[in-house]
């Protein structure tokens, strides 16, 4: 990995004794496993933060005897590119999380949705795979792991629609409730977890809650490893401790000009220049499944902007009202107001919409266009009018 003079970490990607962790959780209770997870303070490295340990507390609590434990390996946000990473450089602590976190919720079977675009990895994965299952075999583990393929569509990032496309039904997201630790892949109790989460438990369970603890903050415990680009002299994956600032993450990777830096990919926040300073990257600031994109003063944030609509129209399912017209609204409304065709205070009604789809949308997707819409027009409005 490379180093940086912000507190550098290596323990996602470095390589361990598979076998020793797992034959010393095996001796471990299910109740011993989740308390080690929550004393931890891990919470979900996709992005929506959810305490890991709870996750698989209430799966384990289900009496249904058929569980599930899904990895959900459909990296689709863009500027997001280290699960594949992950995949590629320490496949074996993905499949040990999954069979950790399978031991912990007593579930048998655990599934890889793999993003359609990461084919091309697939031969090599069931190859490691292959290799894993003789180990907790040896070890006395009874737990299967399979892999799903998906299709290209943002939308399955979502867990729910990615339960519907592994059952062979369009990626649509479900009504909650019920969640997925009641009713998730095949309508059976199931953890679904991102495969930063489930490395990142083998780190926990490695060396313990205690000294896990030790890094990050009080709201956002541990490292996290981040995918960095845009206007960045060093690119790529690094693994850095939570709760730094952006201004400290922008004086690391900053290009000497940066204006904004894009925090959780077209989903997430723009943070301006003016807020760096007193920006936290983590859980009690702006939470981030890993892509982090720095814009400098060549940079168009209408541009930005647009693009991101596009991506929004294109991607959303069109399952409900809100975000399926609400998408297609804020693009034309900004256009309009970029060429003049409507008056720069109407960015304000378009401010409402996506406040709106934020509380209107049926899933994600919807409820997070106004991340980025409204951080953007809030902070570089000047760019954006005619």
């Amino acid at each position: 990995m490379k180093k940086t003079g912000l507190n550098k970490l290596d323990y996602i990607f470095e390589k361990i004794d598979i076998r020793e962790v797992l034959e010393k959780v095996y001796l471990m209770s299910n109740d011993h496993i989740i308390k080690e997870v929550l004393d931890s303070g891990l919470k979900g490295r996709g992005g929506a933060g959810f305490p890991t340990g709870m996750k698989w507390k209430f799966t384990a609590d289900e009496k249904d005897p058929e569980k599930y434990i899904v990895c959900n390996a459909d990296e689709g946000e863009p500027g997001t590119f280290k699960d594949r990473e992950l995949l590629d450089k320490v496949p074996d602590k993905v499949f040990a999380g999954m069979a950790v976190a399978g031991k912990a919720i007593g579930a048998k079977n655990g599934i890889i949705y793999l993003r359609g675009e990461y084919r091309y990895m697939l031969p090599q994965l069931l190859k490691q795979l292959d290799g894993f299952q003789k180990i907790i075999k040896e070890i006395g583990y009874d737990f299967t792991i399979e892999f799903r393929m998906g299709s290209g569509a943002y939308i399955c990032g979502e867990e729910s629609a990615l339960f519907e496309s592994i059952e062979g039904k369009r990626g649509e997201p479900r009504n909650k409730p019920p969640y997925p630790t009641v009713s998730g892949v095949f309508s059976k109790p199931t953890s679904i977890n991102n495969v930063e989460t489930l490395v990142t438990a083998i780190l926990v369970m490695r060396i313990g809650a205690a000294e896990y603890n030790q890094l990050g903050t009080k709201d956002s415990r541990g490292s996290k490893v981040f995918s960095i680009s845009g206007d960045t002299p060093i690119p790529g994956i690094y693994e850095l401790e939570l709760g730094m600032t952006v201004q400290e993450f922008v004086n690391e990777f900053g290009d000497g000009d940066t204006k904004a830096v894009q925090v959780g990919g077209a989903s997430g926040f723009c943070v301006p220049r003016k807020k760096f300073a007193d920006t936290i990257i983590g859980f009690e600031g702006v939470p981030t499944g890993g892509s982090m994109k720095l814009f400098n003063s060549s940079r168009s944030m209408y541009n930005v902007l647009h693009n991101y609509l596009d991506f929004f129209v294109e991607e959303s399912c069109g399952q409900c009202t809100p975000c399926r017209v609400g998408c297609q609204q804020l693009l034309k409304g900004v256009q309009q107001v970029k060429k003049g065709e409507a008056k720069s205070a109407y960015l304000n009604e378009l401010v409402k919409l996506a406040d709106t789809m934020k509380i209107a949308s049926k899933c994600g997707l919807g409820q997070s266009v106004g991340n980025a819409f409204k951080s953007i027009v809030d902070n570089f409005r000047e760019e954006i009018i005619y």
